[in-house]
């Protein structure tokens, strides 16, 4: 029922190099067996609270909870032509108490959208090919709860130069959502429908995007990245359980257009400083046909305390102009065509730090040889109107 502002990301990458050399006879060659490669789990607890809630249309509590848990196989095996066949299946689950949701409708002690748990598995196969430094990627995924489905499908392509300091990625990605149609209890009757929880429409949504990044070594200390990330959006994405309060009083449901570009444009830096201390910067400008501008400036500084203990800490800013058809509790004007008091559409600025560390002993953790690695991080978010957050998350990999 409610997106959450939380995304556990785990992005764990792996080089090989084939120094084989194909024997005369193919027939005198067996491919190797499928072995698993590594499994990760990654925990997650996110809490918020504000006092913008979209739901209640731009005022009272935007308290929530979320608590999210995935694991991942990662298996890989060589065919004939001595090609790395890559296999990863994952499974996540989310569990989020919300107060703002069950004012949906106030009149009921708890309804369903005081809570709910999203199940969302994954799967991917990459073929990679080291003779000509390419790999193809493609992916599947699935997300349900209670009133949201989505179906993901994507591919990849990367590009690899013989000397490996130079690589491109080409990404395209869809999302075929489908959400009920869910509206504030006292405008149900104006829509239509009594809204029972069996009752409630359909409408779907749909989100295209593409990834192009271009990674270039610049020395032995520098390496840059340049992304660009466009993303199209159609169907219905205005959230009609969202309220919006006007000039005179009245009270309507969210409405926005029903398509929707993003452009989000990045330059990420890498630099060394010695065996011990890395800076990872990354800086991305956004824009989009709403009327969304946005800034990001990110800075995380990894430093080796010994050869398997390190420490992260990093920073975030943010700022953002207010899309064209925001405006607070009470102050939109009924001639107005499009109208929300989400604040996450608002002008505001935002920071999130923290710090990770990182534990590798080269024998495993606690004597488990295959326990390769722990990672505990810790975020603070703080937005200029008043939204704060905290998440905590654990990162084990088993190798």
């Amino acid at each position: 029922m409610i997106r959450i502002p939380f995304t556990i990301i785990g992005m764990y990458l792996s080089m090989v190099v084939f120094s084989q050399t194909k024997p005369a006879e193919d027939s005198l060659y067996k491919s190797k067996k499928l072995k698993v490669d590594e499994v990760n789990f990654v925990s997650g607890y996110y809490h918020q609270d504000g006092n913008n809630s979209a739901v209640t249309g731009g005022i009272g509590t935007e308290k929530l909870t979320d608590f999210a848990n995935t694991i991942e196989l990662k298996l890989s095996k060589y065919d004939r032509k001595f090609r790395k066949h890559n296999f990863s299946f994952e499974v996540g689950i989310d569990h989020y108490t919300s107060a703002s949701s069950d004012k949906i409708d106030p009149h009921t002690i708890s309804s369903a959208s005081m809570s709910d748990t999203r199940f969302y598995p994954s799967a991917s196969w990459s073929i990679q090919n080291g003779k000509r430094g390419t790999t193809i990627d493609m992916n599947a995924s699935f997300s349900n709860e209670f009133d949201y489905t989505s179906i993901g499908i994507g591919t990849s392509f990367t590009k690899t130069s013989k000397n490996h300091n130079t690589v491109f990625t080409g990404k395209l990605q869809a999302y075929f959502d489908t959400w009920k149609v869910i509206y504030p209890i006292e405008l149900r009757t104006v829509s239509g429908f009594r809204g029972e929880s069996d009752d409630y429409p359909s409408a779907p949504r749909n989100s295209y995007s593409a990834s192009l990044s271009l990674s270039q070594v610049i020395n032995k200390k520098l390496q840059i990245l340049l992304l660009a990330e466009p993303t199209y959006q159609s169907g219905l994405l205005a959230t009609r359980y969202q309220r919006v309060y006007f000039t005179g009083g009245s009270v309507q449901a969210e409405n926005l257009p029903d398509n929707r570009y993003k452009i989000p444009m990045g330059i990420r830096a890498n630099y060394f400083i010695g065996d011990r201390v890395i800076i990872r910067s990354f800086y991305r400008y956004y824009i989009d046909n709403w009327g969304v501008k946005a800034h990001t400036a990110d800075l995380e500084m990894p430093i080796k305390i010994t050869p398997f203990v390190s420490v992260s800490p990093f920073y975030r800013f943010y700022k953002q102009i207010a899309a064209d058809y925001f405006a607070p509790y009470g102050e939109h004007l009924i001639s107005e065509n499009y109208f929300t008091s989400d604040y996450d559409l608002s002008k505001f600025n935002s920071h999130f730090f923290g710090a990770g560390i990182r534990l590798a002993p080269p024998n495993g953790l606690l004597g488990v040889k295959n326990w390769s690695s722990l990672e505990l991080r810790y975020g603070h978010y703080d937005r200029s109107n008043g939204l704060q957050s905290d998440i905590l998350s654990l990162h084990l990999k088993f190798k």
